[in-house]
């Protein structure tokens, strides 16, 4: 039943059985994926009023003990708090899973852009700054081999989805060691990620923040944010090789 509860639901508002996103990707037909939202349901785990299903509130059951036990995210969050703060921008961490970016850590400062994104959300990795990063991460075969495997289809008119064209944009991020998105994922919103390393130097995550296109222009966005996104990264890195 979990894969059908997986994903970012649209605008976090309560949807059918057809929009929910796990089902669909996942591959299941229409009457599995209903069954699974209903067994879901039957849980406690999503609530429905017959028609549309949302996540419930024991869902955070399942998610707090990873949150919680995990170092990187817990020892994120201050930081993601402070760089929100600072930049008035909202800051996130996200993990590789599957196909997607999944936020495991968030912060949105007041009056930053907020898209409705919370912890568990997923972005796609091919066209996401912090999904780019982390498939920059993996040896380029294997970031290749999931590339052509996951679906991808173009999101707004900016989007780059074309499989040799994703990959010579991860293979620039692996190069440069940062990742910007400019309206690929949706229109008037830029973002931003590096890679964040464990003790041993390998990348476990990706750091990133986001703008609205109307606050600054591209490059402004990179030379203003870029050396606080790396420094909050680099605190981290430390903290985690003390962990």
């Amino acid at each position: 039943g979990w894969p059908a509860a997986r994903g970012p639901w649209p605008s976090n508002r309560p949807a059918a059985a057809r929009q929910c996103p796990g089902p669909w990707r996942g591959g299941a037909s229409p009457a599995s994926a209903r069954r699974s939202l209903y067994t879901l349901h039957a849980m406690g785990y999503l609530e429905s009023d017959g028609k549309r299903f949302w996540v419930a509130p024991r869902a955070l059951l399942v998610a707090h003990p990873y949150l919680s036990s995990r170092p990187t995210p817990a020892l994120a969050q201050p930081l993601l708090d402070a760089l929100s703060e600072r930049t008035r921008e909202s800051a996130s961490l996200a993990k590789l899973v599957g196909a997607d970016a999944m936020i495991v850590a968030r912060s949105t400062a007041r009056r930053s852009l907020s898209t409705g994104l919370g912890i568990g959300a997923r972005l796609p990795a091919y066209c996401s700054a912090t999904g780019r990063v982390l498939l920059a991460s993996l040896p380029p075969a294997e970031a290749a081999r999931r590339v052509r495997a996951m679906p991808r289809h173009a999101l707004t008119a900016k989007t780059v989805y074309k499989a040799d064209e994703v990959m010579a944009l991860v293979a620039r991020c692996r190069e440069q060691g940062w990742a910007t998105n400019d309206g690929e994922l949706e229109l008037g919103v830029r973002s931003m990620a590096v890679p964040v390393y464990d003790r041993e130097g390998t990348p476990v995550a990706a750091m990133s923040i986001a703008v609205r296109t109307e606050r600054m222009g591209l490059v402004e966005f990179r030379e203003a944010f870029l050396p606080a996104l790396k420094k909050a990264r680099d605190t981290l890195a430390t903290r985690l090789y003390r962990e």
